[in-house]
Parts: C-alpha cells; structure tokens; sequence
C-alpha cells in the first residue's frame, strides 16, 4: 500500500464504481470480494449484483460459506485448528469447477455446512456478457480464476476487536493469509477496519 491515496468511499459508491467498470468489460466476467466476516464481503456482493442488473448484465452471486468441503475432512484436525480452517476449509476446486468455469452454467451453492449435506439447487446459465460473483473469506491467492478482485482489508488487531470471541481461533489464520497469500495485491483493495466508514486505497 505505500504510495496509495486513500480516499473515504460508501458502499453504495463503491457498487456503483466496480459495476462501472464490470459493464464495460466484453465478455463473461468473474469477480472475488474477499474479507473477513466483520467487513460483510456478501453485502457489497449483493450491492455490486443489483448495480449490475440495472446496467443490463445478468449476475449470479455465490457465497463461499456455501462452498465448504465436509465436515470429514474440513474437521478431520478439530473443530478449532486455524491452520485448517486456512488450507483446508473452502473447497477451492468445487468453486472453480461449478462456479468460476468458462461455460458460464454456475452451481450458486453446493454444500450445507449446517447439516452436512448437498443442496438441491439447479445450474443457472449464464449469458455470453454475465457476471459471477463470489464472496467470503480467505478467497484470494487460490488459483480461483476471476477477472476483478476486491479485498476488503482489516488490520489484525480491528479483525479481532470485531470478531466474536467464540470466533477468535480464526484469527490466527487470518495472519497467515496476509503473508502467505497477498490478499492486498487484489485489483481493488478496500481499507475497512472500520466496516461503516471504509477507505479505497488507489495507487
């Protein structure tokens, strides 16, 4: 971030730019809005899904808490080991199979944590100039394939006033992603510690 200008920025305004920017591209888009819980990823998602609808373009928004591998092998190490939940939570091949293909037919959810089983939900087909976008956390430095990315940034210490502290065991993966997988070099990078008065930060 050295040499970025920050400037406060609304959420809304913030759609608004990135749909912008989506409708003028040709072609089936991909986007990844990655953050932390406490900086709501899924709520700019919606946002930014609206935005383009409007403008004409077809999007199909993905949670990625709905693309959870099962428990027997998410839990394999524990309920609450943070190297886990890193490297071995998020199904990151079943997100690029069903979600960020080249067919454009996207399976928006796959698997329910909760009970531990498939969902039932149909492929929806994307138009040639659709838009997929998917959200959640520890998204980014995969290998997910995805035209725009937006990393919404909490510091470790606004991270860990903002979660709840039965979510504190997590925290420690969220420091591990900072340094192993470079959440910060995403297109679009979003300051957020405070989630009501965020800042964009532009080079």
């Amino acid at each position: 971030m050295p040499g970025s200008r920050i400037s406060a920025v609304r959420w809304p305004a913030l759609a608004d730019e990135l749909a912008e920017r989506l409708s003028r591209a040709e072609g089936r888009q991909r986007v990844l809005i990655d953050g932390p819980p406490p900086t709501r990823p899924e709520a700019l998602a919606q946002l930014l899904a609206e935005r383009l609808r409007v403008l004409g373009r077809r999007t199909v928004t993905v949670e990625a808490a709905d693309y959870l591998r099962p428990a027997s092998v998410r839990l394999e190490h524990g309920h609450t080991d943070p190297d886990e939940f890193l490297d071995s939570w998020l199904d990151v091949a079943g997100l690029r199979r069903e979600v960020l293909n080249t067919d454009g037919r996207v399976l928006p959810r796959l698997w329910n944590a909760a009970n531990d089983r498939a969902f039932r939900d149909s492929r929806v087909e994307l138009p040639a100039d659709g838009i997929v976008v998917v959200s959640g956390a520890l998204l980014l430095g995969r290998g997910l394939p995805a035209e725009l990315t937006v990393h919404l940034r909490m510091t470790a210490a606004a991270l860990a006033r903002r979660t709840e502290e039965s979510l504190h065991w997590t925290l420690p993966a969220y420091v591990r992603y900072d340094v192993e997988h470079h959440p910060t070099e995403a297109h679009v990078l979003v300051l957020a510690d405070d989630p009501d008065r965020p800042a964009l930060a532009r080079s």
